[in-house]
This record gives structure tokens, C-alpha cells and sequence, in this order.
């Protein structure tokens, strides 16, 4: 029979959520494992708009100043917004990490508890398996370690979305601003990442048919396009002479807000950060920051436990109740922000494509009354590690 491995922390997970959290803990001194299912680092959704409080997470990760010199300032009051390429803001956060962390080719297919210690046994797709004292689900809306939290699966949003880049040799003339034009069907969203390089995203109100279109980037290029129809002659262009490599196409989900405010996030030495906890639609650009912002919060915390903890004498016992108080400690300190986060983007979803007349007008209603100054999300600051 072969050897269980035995790893003292393991992420699953090695997206942005996964890595950020490995660096925050490595900041505090403290070794984890990342599992990554894919072949290779995966940077999926070609861009990604962080926002002040993105920034400010990803400099205490230590890597916020390099990040800066590859996107522009864009243009937004009192508030710092750049678009960072996918694959820049991955490799900075691995390319930090020291040799060994992420392992490739690992997908986790289950999660159980040992009953004889309360750690985490890890099936894994090649038949191996892995035991963890401390287990961070960073998987993703599909989450196996969500599954073993017994979460609910996230619902599926009347919406979809195609993301991609279109490059100018000769450069653009779209200034430093974001820009949304909305039509019937879809909408338009355009970031510069730098002179040269626009990442946009055409939100699209009807979902479409056949689950071929995701898997081909002709087929999205040609969605992309009909969505274009009616829309300003300079938008059709980027769209039309956009890099179909970098073109992706995703079902919108979301895990409802008073499921946020009464999951139960953490059992035994086990917890989730990320779009494995909260995934959210794109209205408000703080889905990866977050993200970041759960990396630091989680680090902090289970770094002022672990530092109680004597290995030297304390038993198994005292490892997993010191833990489970810095996840307790983690869940408690995140929840309302998560709540207020995914209860202002669900009901900007409803603005996107109200069901039915009266909705729209009570979630406008909600709007108003609850998110008054609507970018006050993004001067949120989740301390310090």
C-alpha cells in the first residue's frame, strides 16, 4: 500500500486567490504546498481591474510596486485603478514564492476527515493521496473543499460574459478611462492596460446555446461580434481585431449574500478563501482583490495562532483547536465584507437584467439607500499581515 504523504498546510488550488494566500503565509514565515490541477500556471479571463483596495493587499504581498510599472493609472477620483494582464499578476505572485510550493498536475477529486486525527485526507485524480494538518480551499466556484464544507453550489446569473485583448501596434488614443456602453442585449467594457494593450468584456443578456461555443475561440469571436451590432463603429473594431488567444467565455455565478452571512466556512483544520467562499459577478471589479484581501486576513490569523503553538510539546490536540480559533478568527473578521460586497454586485446584476419591471425598480430602490457612494468598496484596507 502505498505511503500517504503527510504536508503540514496545503491550498488547494493555484490561481490568484491560492498563490496570494502561500505568499502571505510564506511573508509570516510559515511553509504551504499548492496544489494546481492544471498542467501549467492557469490566467484565465485575460484581464483584471484592481482597485485601491486590491493595491494595497498586494503590497503587503510584497509585489504591488513591480505590478504598477506594467498598467496605467487609469483615471478615477480618489481612487488608484489599473488592469493588470492575468498572467502578469500570477507569475509575480509565483515568481515570489520560494522553489517547491506549487506542485502541477495535482487535482484534488475528494476531501475527508481522519477520524483518528481530524486532518484532512486529500484524494487525488492519480490515485495518490495526501494528508494535511491545515487545508485552504482556493479552488475555485467548483470548489471539492467547498463540497466538503457542505456548501451550497453557487447559482448560475441570466448572464454571461466574453473577456479578451486587442493590442495596437500604433497604439490607441482611449485615454486613461474606463469605458461601458450599454445596448439591448449586451454590454461594452473597455480598460487600457497601456499604451498599447485594451482588455475589454461584452456582458451578454441572452446566454448562449451550446457548450462548443466556450471551448472555440472563433465561436466566441463571432458571439462577441453579433453582440456588436449597433454599438460605436471604434469598440466594433477592437472587438473585431481583438488576439483570439486571449479570448474566454464564462457562465456568470454568484453565492448569494445571506448564504455568505450564515455559511459555515471552516470545520476542523479546514477552510475556504476566494471564489471557492464567495464568488461574485464582475459589476464592482473586486473579485480577485477579495481574494487578496481573504490571503492577508488568513495569514494574519493563523500566523498568531501557529506562534502559540509549541511543537515541540503540544499534542495534535492543541494544533487543531489553535487552528480551527485563527479560522474562526478569519471568517468573523471577512463575512460582512464579503456580505456587503456580494449583496452590492447581485443587485447591480438585477440593474444588468431585471426580471421583471418591479424588481428593477426595487433594486434601484436598494441601491440608493444602501450603496450611496457606490465605489466606497474599493477604500476598504484589510490591515496590515
Amino acid at each position: 500500500m502505498d505511503k500517504v504523504e503527510e504536508i503540514e498546510i496545503i491550498i488547494s488550488g493555484g490561481g490568484i486567490c491560492g498563490l496570494a494566500t502561500a505568499l502571505a503565509l510564506h511573508r509570516k514565515g510559515i511553509k504551504s504546498l499548492v496544489l494546481e490541477k492544471s498542467e501549467s500556471l492557469r490566467a484565465t479571463g485575460a484581464g483584471i481591474t484592481i482597485r485601491t483596495n486590491g493595491w494595497r493587499a498586494l503590497d503587503q504581498l510584497g509585489v504591488g510596486s513591480n505590478l504598477r510599472k506594467t498598467a496605467l493609472h487609469l483615471q478615477r477620483k480618489g481612487a488608484e485603478t489599473r488592469c493588470l494582464r492575468r498572467s502578469d499578476l500570477i507569475t509575480s505572485l509565483a515568481e515570489s514564492l520560494p522553489p517547491g510550493t506549487i506542485r502541477l498536475g495535482c487535482q484534488v477529486l475528494s476531501v475527508s476527515q481522519d477520524p483518528l486525527t481530524s486532518y484532512s485526507i486529500i484524494q487525488l485524480q492519480n490515485g495518490s493521496s495526501m494528508k494535511a494538518k491545515v487545508l485552504i480551499g482556493c479552488d475555485g466556484a467548483n470548489s471539492v473543499v467547498a463540497n466538503f464544507l457542505q456548501l451550497k453550489q453557487p447559482k448560475l446569473l441570466p448572464l454571461s460574459e466574453v473577456r479578451g485583448f486587442t493590442k495596437f501596434a500604433n497604439g490607441h488614443d482611449f485615454g486613461y478611462e474606463f469605458v461601458q456602453v450599454w445596448g439591448d442585449d449586451s454590454i461594452i467594457g473597455r480598460i487600457p492596460v497601456d499604451s498599447q494593450l485594451v482588455y475589454w468584456f461584452v456582458t451578454l443578456k441572452v446566454n448562449p446555446k451550446g457548450s462548443a461555443v466556450a471551448k472555440d475561440p472563433e465561436l466566441i469571436h463571432q458571439l462577441a461580434l453579433e453582440s456588436t451590432k449597433g454599438f460605436p463603429a471604434e469598440l466594433v473594431g477592437m472587438i473585431t481585431n481583438c488576439d483570439r488567444d486571449s479570448l474566454s467565455l464564462t457562465r456568470l455565478r454568484y453565492r448569494a449574500p445571506w448564504e455568505i452571512l450564515v455559511g459555515s466556512f471552516r470545520k476542523g483544520t479546514v477552510t475556504v478563501a476566494g471564489d471557492a467562499m464567495h464568488v461574485m459577478g464582475p459589476f464592482l471589479g473586486q473579485g480577485g482583490s477579495a481574494g487578496i484581501e481573504d490571503a492577508i486576513v488568513l495569514a494574519r490569523c493563523l500566523a498568531q495562532k501557529m506562534h502559540e503553538i509549541d511543537v515541540k510539546t503540544d499534542g495534535r490536540q492543541v494544533i487543531v483547536h489553535k487552528v480551527g480559533e485563527a479560522f474562526d478568527e478569519y471568517v468573523k473578521e471577512r463575512r460582512m465584507r464579503l456580505v456587503w460586497l456580494s449583496t452590492q454586485t447581485y443587485l447591480c446584476s438585477l440593474q444588468v437584467k431585471p426580471p421583471s419591471l418591479l424588481v428593477g425598480f426595487v433594486c434601484n430602490i436598494l441601491i440608493m439607500a444602501l450603496f450611496s457612494d457606490s465605489t466606497a468598496h474599493t477604500q476598504f484596507d484589510c490591515g496590515h499581515l
